[in-house]
């Protein structure tokens, strides 16, 4: 297949969840996170707290196209850089998905969703798609990392 075919294939993944609200379920229990020793996650706050799942769970439900109640978001991680922020998201319905929020005037704002599955050798892509959004290097790097892992 092409490699136009391909990234329009990626793009309708990321469309496709995007419209289907990714109906998450469970604010689930905090993760061991093998992220932060992770090289490309230098730098970036990646713990799933229970004060990070109540701020962000009630962020994510209200991004999503379907009525879900915060108490139902789960979360794989959650990856912090300077006003940018992506939670990494799990739901039975759907692939999991990357959720990216900016913070505007002292308010989380949601920007964009990435789902799907993601081989490494599309980590190059997946930094630049992350940072054509306004996300910083590094949290671009962290996510790329994260989703191919």
């Amino acid at each position: 297949m092409s490699e136009f075919s391909d990234h329009i294939r990626r793009r309708a993944k990321i469309v496709v969840i995007g419209l289907t609200g990714l109906g998450l379920t469970g604010l689930g229990t905090t993760l061991p996170s093998a992220f932060a020793a992770n090289s490309a996650c230098d730098g970036i706050k990646v713990d799933v707290t229970k004060a990070r799942k109540l701020e962000y769970a009630p962020l994510v439900a209200s991004a999503l196209n379907n009525k879900v109640k915060p108490a139902r978001v789960k979360f794989i991680t959650i990856m912090e850089n300077g006003s940018w922020s992506a939670a990494y998201v799990s739901t039975p319905v759907s692939d999991d998905g990357v959720m990216f929020f900016q913070t505007v005037d002292g308010k989380k704002q949601f920007r964009d969703v990435w789902g799907g599955y993601a081989d490494p050798s599309e980590k190059p892509e997946l930094v630049s798609w992350a940072k054509k959004l306004g996300a910083p290097q590094d949290l671009a790097k962290c996510f790329a990392d994260e989703v191919t892992e």
